[in-house]
């Protein structure tokens, strides 16, 4: 089969792949793109008549103004990692482009710069810069979108947020949504004991008052005018969260007794549960809400900022563990 009709099967393939696909293969996509426009920049050095492979040419053209620098600059200026730009280094070493020194004002750093041999090509290479530029420029005109504003763009809001995070974020949801949020119910009893005593054995140690909570949840928090939410994943309940009623004359409620099975963690259950607490306490006509932690328990606190919560001065507690305490005006 002739190279021409093969690859273009293989491109009607791929494209039939990616546009069942979607956006989820969009690193295999680019890759492709990539793989593609490497491939003719190789072709394309022979065409000038230069020995050069594509993944030099960024260290290259950082040097080719003479000057001399360190590694580690060259791959702050490229955005490469040291090992990527050292191999790199390495490689241009051995082809006589490149040429090394100790630095006279450190002796542990390295200085690299372009050789003779490598200065010849900053000439040789002027037409090829001329012809790319005018090809992209052509094929930026026979286009609707700009791609390179586009690159700048996704690595602009890459940098802000990486698609990792994004990806994660969006497990969350895609994972709390699934999550029912419901009020406690005398089977729910053993469950916000278990899932509570699970947080604070590990953590801490169970005191008085977590026995009295605990123990009896109907007669020590909602008979006293407070509540509790449950959440259930699977109709099987994962995650707890009180709202104490206080005695208090400056808050209304104390959020307090929250817990996710430790197999849930990382679907926002934490969130669901609290954001549930305090719309209770909101349709009960609260102003403020009060809760005690331990600063240990960073993804705890990060979650009360989260939500709103903000640290007040200490108060009296019954908790040996509590070093912290928040509020949230409603």
């Amino acid at each position: 089969m002739r190279n021409w009709l093969r690859n273009y099967i293989l491109k009607i393939a791929s494209m039939n792949f990616f546009d069942t696909v979607g956006k989820k293969a969009i690193g295999s996509r680019l890759r492709l793109l990539t793989e593609k426009i490497t491939e003719d920049a190789g072709e394309l050095y022979k065409c000038y008549g230069i020995d050069m492979q594509p993944k030099w040419f960024p260290v290259f053209y950082v040097l080719s103004g003479g000057e001399t620098k360190t590694i580690t600059s060259i791959a702050k200026e490229i955005g490469h990692s040291h090992p990527s730009v050292s191999k790199i280094v390495g490689e241009m070493l051995k082809k006589g482009y490149i040429k090394e020194k100790t630095d006279k004002d450190d002796g542990r750093k390295n200085m690299v710069q372009l050789s003779q041999k490598g200065m010849q090509i900053t000439d040789k290479i002027q037409g090829q810069y001329t012809d790319v530029s005018k090809a992209i420029e052509e094929i930026a005109a026979q286009s609707r979108n700009d791609l390179w504003k586009a690159i700048a763009e996704w690595e602009y809001l890459l940098d802000e947020k990486t698609l990792l995070r994004r990806v994660l974020e969006k497990k969350k949801e895609r994972e709390g949504s699934t999550v029912t949020i419901v009020d406690y119910q005398p089977m729910h009893e053993q469950a916000f004991k278990a899932l509570n005593e699970e947080w604070i054995s590990r953590w801490f140690k169970m005191e008085e008052a977590d026995h009295k909570a605990l123990d009896d949840p109907q007669g020590n928090i909602i008979a006293r005018g407070g509540h509790i939410v449950v959440a259930l994943y699977n109709n099987e309940p994962v995650g707890v969260c009180a709202l104490l009623k206080m005695e208090d004359p400056e808050y209304d409620y104390e959020l307090a007794k929250m817990a996710v099975a430790p197999a849930m963690r990382g679907k926002n259950i934490g969130w669901l549960l609290g954001r549930a607490v305090i719309e209770k306490a909101r349709q009960l006509g609260a102003k403020k809400i009060y809760l005690e932690s331990n600063t240990m328990l960073t993804p705890a606190i990060s979650l009360y900022n989260k939500l709103g919560f903000k640290k007040v001065a200490g108060h009296p507690t019954p908790y040996e563990r509590s070093n912290i305490q928040m509020e949230l005006n409603l």
